[in-house]
């Protein structure tokens, strides 16, 4: 029989992780507690297995507890969990992206194995994702006995575990950052200074398009490095250093944008031409 799991919290990523395991048979799901038993049979339902409990006094012992908590709740559900339950000989684990196992002390503690599981995507919709998970890369990092078993319940569900050094936790989460929040950030400075020049906002998006897309493309399949072009990576200087004072008079916060991407385009240019 498969081992018990409790799931504390569950909102989409916890709704989600809980159907996958109870449908491909790793976890049986025991008992869901959330804030209210409302959001919890809703959940129970969502994902088709356990039952609810009303509060972490009526939670049973598992062999595993996931806390798909808001990061600020990490740390006090972990120390209420482990003040009700025992947890010796028990695996804790979180989805947080942004803090490490060690906010799991509490559990640790009490006799558990920790560990944190970051699924690497959007879950805005969690019946689409439930259905699509496959091929879902996950920053994985913790005990190892508990990874051991993480692991291959995350492969049967059809993820794809890449271990992270738990010291550079905020790091790892940053970087999503760049790939999509500052990514949006940067492509809306092109089109807004397409805008500067005349341009109606439709007309610069597809002229931007193409530009964006081809190196994305570039980078995925050949390397930031080699996928670099314009004028920091022919090495003209002057070039850039006319485009700085000319968005800087246009608009002062994109052209402090412009001048903090010089210095590390600079070193990737001298990457690309080692």
């Amino acid at each position: 029989m498969a081992e018990t799991l409790n799931l504390i919290g569950a909102g989409h990523v916890g709704r989600v992780l809980g159907r996958l395991f109870a449908q491909h048979g790793c976890f049986r799901i025991q008992q869901v507690l959330t804030r209210s038993a409302q959001s919890a049979r809703q959940a129970v339902d969502f994902i088709g297995a356990g039952s609810v409990a009303a509060g972490y006094d009526q939670l049973r012992p598992a062999s595993v507890h996931l806390l798909a908590v808001g990061d600020d709740q990490i740390v006090p559900a972990c120390e209420a969990l482990a003040q009700a339950v025992s947890l010796k000989n028990s695996i804790v684990f979180h989805c947080s992206g942004a803090l490490a196992s060690d906010r799991l002390q509490a559990a640790r503690e009490a006799g558990a194995l920790v560990a944190s599981v970051h699924p690497i995507r959007s879950f805005a919709d969690p019946a689409a994702v439930a259905v699509q998970f496959s091929g879902t890369f996950c920053g994985i990092e913790g005990d190892a006995a508990a990874l051991a078993v993480l692991t291959p319940a995350l492969q049967a569900i059809g993820a794809q575990p890449v271990p992270i050094d738990a010291s550079a936790k905020t790091v790892y989460h940053a970087a999503a950052v760049f790939a999509s929040n500052y990514l949006v950030t940067v492509l809306d400075a092109a089109l807004r200074a397409y805008q500067a020049a005349g341009i109606p906002e439709p007309v610069a998006r597809q002229m931007a398009q193409p530009l964006a897309a081809e190196s994305m493309a570039n980078v995925f399949r050949l390397g930031a490095a080699a996928a670099l072009s314009g004028p920091i990576a022919r090495g003209d200087m002057a070039t850039v250093a006319r485009q700085q004072q000319a968005v800087g008079q246009w608009d002062a916060a994109t052209g402090a944008l412009y001048q903090a991407l010089v210095a590390p385009t600079m070193d990737l240019a001298d990457r690309k031409r080692k």
